[in-house]
């Protein structure tokens, strides 16, 4: 591996950046609670560490390589941001006005529905693949395998991925007392559908290259 701070500031600012993960996380934090939140982190963890895999043993050049592959995986990641997209925004015309407590919320949305969408959303996004294909080749030298190589920088940026979204969650946990409020709650459960709708039509539109 060469030029280890680069890849570790790379990392940090990609992370950051907001994507289908973020937004899932923030609906899930706001709609179930910070246990919701950390469910769709855990789920979206996993999806990572198979991309990561895939990447080591070669799986993402067949995806980007083939057009069909990749097509088949375009369209059931954007059928499926739509699909949670536009669920959220019809739960805003049939959820009461009122917050329901904690309990009623757990019961409502389980822990397993939560993994699910944050494990499916990152999973089935065909440019998660792209990326660590076009990305960690840039930090191996070349001269030796890349197997392990890959491997380390997928954790690594799993395991940045993981932290950032625990100090996320965490943080919307704390605001959460604002953010629940019923208005406040609706703008943003709006806004997050619209960009989960958004996010699955950019992704229906990617082309491969």
């Amino acid at each position: 591996m060469v030029n280890i701070s680069v890849f570790l500031l790379m990392c940090i600012l990609l992370i950051i950046l907001p994507g289908p993960d973020t937004a899932i996380a923030t609906k899930n934090t706001l709609t179930v609670s910070r246990k919701g939140g950390l469910q769709t982190l855990l789920g979206s963890c996993c999806g990572l560490l198979i991309h990561t895999f895939a990447a080591v043993i070669g799986l993402s050049a067949i995806i980007v390589k083939s057009a069909y592959v990749f097509a088949i995986l375009k369209y059931v990641g954007a059928v499926y941001l739509c699909y949670l997209g536009i669920k959220t925004l019809w739960a805003l015309r049939t959820q009461p006005p009122v917050v329901q407590d904690e309990t009623q919320i757990d019961h409502k949305y389980s822990k397993q529905s939560c993994f699910k969408q944050g494990f499916l959303t990152n999973v089935t996004n065909p440019k998660v693949a792209v990326f660590f294909l076009t990305f960690l080749p840039q930090f191996v030298d070349g001269k030796s395998g890349t197997f392990i190589p890959f491997l380390i920088m997928g954790l690594i940026y799993t395991a940045l991925t993981g932290f950032w979204f625990v100090f996320y969650v965490y943080l919307l946990d704390k605001i959460s007392a604002f953010m629940k409020k019923p208005t406040t709650k609706a703008v943003i459960e709006g806004l997050t559908g619209a960009v989960l709708i958004g996010f699955g039509i950019k992704l229906a539109l990617e082309k491969a290259h």
